[in-house]
């Protein structure tokens, strides 16, 4: 599903692509029904249009009986991949479940690792990893969304996943362009 609104700064449109997927967290083992960790099925949102991304947020609602488990990652057409959040299992332990409603977004003030479960809200990606990665990328393909559980015992569901992709202002780049070619004329 796709949609677009304009925004109020310096960025042109938003574009939105959703899925929904209740995809179970992990994908359950075929040899063993009793493990109940490791890989999710990657849930896929296909982006039909070339646009250049100038800004990306990524929003997901997913429950899960521990979060603490979790390790969430983004993966681009183009292959650039970010982990979104995971945590150190010997310094960061808690108790905890549930993103909903979460949005991942490089301009929110606080950090996922400062937040509680549930996740509800903005928070910025997992020290040392930005959405900023995928910049001037071309958002056309298949975006997967990983998330893998590193322990046994909790399980989970992945219910929706929303790219918000934002581009580039068409009047942006020709006043920047124009301010240049003013500011090199001053300077002669």
């Amino acid at each position: 599903m796709a949609g677009a609104w304009g925004s109020a700064n310096c960025l042109g449109t938003v574009h939105i692509y959703s899925g929904s997927f209740n995809l179970p967290i992990p994908e359950p083992n075929k040899s063993d029904p009793y493990i109940s960790k490791g890989r999710m099925t990657d849930a896929i949102i296909n982006v039909p249009d070339h646009l250049t991304i100038h800004d990306l947020d990524i929003g997901i609602s997913l429950t899960h009986t521990n979060v603490f488990d979790l390790q969430i990652f983004l993966q681009s057409p183009a292959g650039t991949k970010i982990c979104l959040n995971m945590y150190n299992p010997y310094k960061e332990f808690f108790v905890g479940v549930n993103y909903m409603n979460t949005i991942f977004d490089d301009e929110a003030t606080l950090s996922i690792k400062d937040a509680s479960p549930p996740f509800t809200g903005r928070f910025r990606p997992v020290e040392s990893y930005e959405l900023s990665e995928f910049d001037g990328e071309d958002a056309f393909g298949p975006w997967h969304l990983q998330v893998y559980d590193m322990w046994d015992y909790d399980i989970g569901t992945l219910n929706n996943v929303e790219l918000m992709i934002s581009t580039p202002e068409p009047a942006t780049f020709f006043l920047l362009a124009l301010g240049a070619m003013l500011l090199k004329k001053r300077k002669k």
